[in-house]
């Protein structure tokens, strides 16, 4: 399935609208079709604006009450995979802000009860000391002192419990050196020192380590309502129930296969030593 961002950004307003045009055909107005759905009527009139997008349970009473063909229903499921799936460039996310961006990561992670991160790369901004957060922004426009308090700030989450947090690292994320070699030991130090923390669970995979699946790209998972990947270009996010299970089923995987609790802390601390 091709994921233009064009028709990401359209697919909510077209499916809705197309569920619209199916009522219409019904001869059902939006209150009859709610009452068979079991839903509200403010829920119909808000999934047919493009407002809400509909959860694939909610699509699917409503297309049984509808009673559409199942060529009709197999087009209308294609709709919703895309408009539970969006698209955030890098351009974009430089426009609205960094500090606007680690707001949101901060709701995020706050309303979540468990948070998985596969790190293939780099280490990320929860575990990076503030050295290795401001050597990660060089790229970035502008002046980038108040994202890296942001991002400092974010840790707190790491420690108030309301969250379990598992962080599986790549040797490659631990080693890649953005800093130089002492900021990298401090930031070795850092990991450590994270890895006790009561809610944080993290695990390293060496490399040489045979895994049946190749580290392609950093994402995140949310409960199981939602996954990001990360790529150069942007940001992509995932809420289709079969597109989260597909990656918490991968992460279980890399999970399996990675070292924790003592066996990852020595682990890093041999790959920081000079």
């Amino acid at each position: 399935m091709a994921l233009e961002p064009e028709e990401l950004a359209a697919a909510s307003e077209d499916l809705g609208q197309t569920l619209r045009e199916l009522r219409r055909a019904a001869g059902l107005s939006g209150e009859r079709l709610a009452r068979r759905c079991a839903m509200s009527q403010s829920k119909i009139s808000k999934i047919e604006t493009g407002r809400l997008t509909p959860a694939l349970v909610d699509l699917d009473r409503i297309l049984s009450a509808l009673q559409v063909t199942p060529e009709q229903a197999g087009l209308l499921l294609t709709r919703a995979r895309l408009a539970n799936t969006e698209w955030q460039g890098k351009r974009e996310l430089w426009r609205k802000g960094l500090e606007t961006r680690q707001d949101e990561l901060r709701s995020l992670e706050s309303s979540a009860s468990e948070a998985r991160y596969f790190l293939p790369t780099m280490v990320t901004g929860l575990l990076a000391t503030p050295a290795y957060i401001r050597a990660s922004l060089t790229h970035s426009p502008g002046d980038v002192s108040g994202t890296v308090a942001k991002k400092i700030a974010r840790q707190e989450v790491l420690r108030d419990g309301s969250c379990s947090f598992t962080f599986l690292l790549t040797e490659q994320a631990v080693r890649w050196a953005i800093l130089p070699a002492e900021g990298m030991a401090e930031q070795a130090d850092h990991l450590v020192a994270v890895s006790r923390l009561e809610s944080v669970r993290l695990g390293v995979l060496p490399l040489g380590t045979v895994l049946p699946r190749g580290p392609m790209n950093t994402f995140t998972v949310y409960d199981d309502r939602l996954a990001t990947v990360e790529i150069f270009t942007g940001r992509l996010a995932f809420r289709d129930p079969r597109d989260v299970e597909m990656y918490r089923e991968l992460f279980a995987i890399y999970e399996e296969h990675a070292l924790f609790g003592n066996a990852a802390r020595e682990q890093i601390q041999a790959w920081a030593a000079p």
